[in-house]
């Protein structure tokens, strides 16, 4: 992506942060809402282009990839779609991209829909790529934000694209209900899907979260929903019920600004909800993330892999909407409001880790403290990413404040705690294979996890 491009959504992307921060404190989200109708409608379906192929590169929404956990190692193509309807009461012509697997005879039959991040980025599938693409399961992101970093990326390309204010509903809705129709132009006809989720992360959520309504109004013919479930992610809002499972994952940068749902968990029709904490995880992944290295931040970037932790929350919601598995009730991260004891609203144990929520041996076992808020390196590191580069400093202080950072405990304490490297890695281990067996740890990302720990030095 060319640096011109880089500064128009990273414009867009600072306006949608502040407005998504404020609108979670209040419950709402970024986006005006559609004119909706009265009474449920079934969607139209909207009219869908063949693969764009040119003219020039494709705008590309997910951000780089490490070699050996890249769409070509999972055997996964992309393409890119545009899509035109009307919503509002004026037309639209946004794009979609579909990742899925190139032998069709891999794809599960899951769908992870998003809207795409204000950023240029897709996020939710960015994520879970590792688990989504080692299960075969489908991801497509949805322009519904303003089309100007596209096209001042590549104006020959996307030039004619138009996405309104007050759009976002009705394209969420019009795309879901052509992926999942018989309609001979949907790029994915041939391929039976079984679910769909609608996921979303902080600014992304927020254009969830004011979906919702739609939700209840917009539906397939027959009356079924669009989609089965809800994801919203680094989102503390207080989020209304609906007519599908939701799994709500507030982190604990929501949490430690005392911005964090106390909507109770559920199970009975309309209200089937959990709300996840994971303790360790920061709003924003910057461990998978290459805008992230080399580090732009003041203190050390948090490593935690927050991918292996959002994977268990989507694992879970996918059991729910597809097989009818009620899902777990958890604890949320514990508060003590009280920022002069230890620096943070969160209860933390003894070594700077927060206290309840969903353990992981990061910080059952632990070798680091993970905390939250960052802030941007000052001066700025020379050799920073171009994602980082192109911001000011208030743009990194922003970028670095949704990241965690991390603090290795000492040595000596190290061999307080454990004694010596050998037994701190049976610990680890051992802490490991009763998470998985519990269901809170994904077999997938358990070599990354025991070569993390194997890692840790005395």
């Amino acid at each position: 992506m060319g640096e011109r491009a880089i500064r128009a959504a990273l414009g867009f992307l600072v306006a949608s942060i502040s407005v998504t921060t404020l609108a979670g404190q209040r419950g709402g989200g970024a986006q005006q809402p559609t004119s909706l109708p009265a009474t449920p409608v079934v969607a139209p379906i909207p009219t869908v282009s063949a693969p764009i192929t040119g003219p020039g590169p494709m705008f590309e929404s997910l951000m780089e990839l490490k070699p050996g956990d890249d769409l070509a190692h999972f055997g996964y193509e992309s393409a890119e779609y545009f899509v035109s309807g009307v919503s509002n009461g004026g037309p639209y012509k946004t794009r979609l991209v579909i990742r899925r697997p190139s032998d069709t005879k891999r794809v599960s039959g899951l769908v992870l829909a998003e809207s795409m991040h204000p950023s240029g980025n897709a996020w939710m599938f960015h994520f879970t790529h590792t688990y989504s693409m080692t299960a075969g399961h489908v991801g497509l992101d949805i322009l519904t934000s303003t089309q100007a970093p596209l096209v001042e990326f590549n104006h020959a390309r996307y030039g004619d694209l138009r996405v309104a204010q007050g759009q976002a509903n009705d394209i969420l809705a019009q795309v879901g209900a052509l992926i999942k129709s018989g309609e001979p132009g949907n790029p994915l006809a041939g391929v039976p899907i079984r679910k769909m989720i609608l996921g979303g992360t902080s600014a992304s959520a927020a254009v969830l979260i004011n979906y919702l309504p739609a939700h209840m109004v917009y539906t397939l013919r027959g009356g079924a929903p669009i989609f089965d479930a809800f994801l919203p992610t680094s989102t503390g809002a207080t989020i209304g019920q609906v007519k599908v499972p939701m799994i709500q994952v507030p982190t604990m940068t929501e949490v430690a600004s005392g911005n964090a749902t106390t909507r109770q968990d559920g199970d009975e029709p309309g209200n089937q909800f959990r709300g996840y904490e994971f303790a360790g995880m920061a709003h924003i992944d910057t461990r998978d993330a290459a805008a992230y290295y080399p580090d732009p931040c003041k203190h050390p970037i948090s490593r935690f892999p927050l991918a292996a932790y959002m994977s268990v929350a989507l694992d879970y919601l996918w059991k729910w909407a597809d097989k009818g598995i009620a899902p777990p009730r958890a604890d949320r991260i514990l508060v003590d409001r009280n920022a002069d004891n230890d620096g943070s609203l969160m209860a933390l144990d003894e070594v700077g880790n927060a206290r309840g929520g969903i353990r992981n041996p990061y910080v059952d076992v632990p070798a680091k403290s993970y905390a939250v808020r960052n802030e941007g390196a000052s001066p700025p590191i020379a050799n920073a990413h171009r994602f980082v580069a192109v911001r000011d400093a208030a743009g990194r202080n922003q970028l670095c404040g949704l990241a965690g950072f991390e603090r290795a405990l000492p040595a000596q304490e190290l061999r307080r705690l454990y004694g010596s490297p050998q037994k701190y890695r049976a610990r680890v281990a051992q802490r490991l294979e009763e998470l998985t067996r519990s269901g809170w740890s994904l077999p997938v990302y358990k070599d990354v996890i025991l070569a993390d720990l194997a890692a840790v030095e005395f």
